[in-house]
């Protein structure tokens, strides 16, 4: 009786561990300082300029600075994505009102994971 519960209990903890998000995402142009988490500070952005900054719903007040994402590229126009997937950290609230995505990649993020045919682009990001 135990073996025909154990699948079912592998299953329900494989899928608690997956709980990633679908947002939008977009990239945005330098200058990238000041930023509201950490001013004029250089040190704030991570190697390889991996950084985005956040929409109202992820900013929670300022708590987001800092954070970090893991995404991919899910889809967009004229098949953008890459086959890959990447780590980023928060370092800005989004410097558009309204903001047009989710999540605004740095120039280099959204080259990471996708081709520039467009602005916009489909993700998927997990805490």
């Amino acid at each position: 009786m135990a073996l025909l519960f154990l699948p079912i209990l592998v299953a329900a903890a494989i899928s608690n561990l997956v709980r990633a998000d679908i947002g939008t995402a977009s990239y945005y142009n330098p200058p990238y300082l000041p930023t509201k988490c950490d001013g004029d500070r250089e040190e704030q952005f991570p190697p390889g300029n991996l950084f985005v900054a956040v929409s109202e719903g992820l900013w929670d007040n300022g708590a987001a600075c800092g954070r970090r994402y893991r995404l991919r590229c899910l889809s967009g126009p004229k098949r953008p994505c890459k086959r890959r997937t990447i780590d980023v950290k928060v370092v800005d609230f989004c410097p558009f009102t309204p903001c047009p995505s989710t999540i605004m990649l740095s120039r280099d993020a959204f080259a990471a994971i996708a081709h520039k045919h467009g602005r916009k682009i489909n993700i998927e990001y997990i805490q």
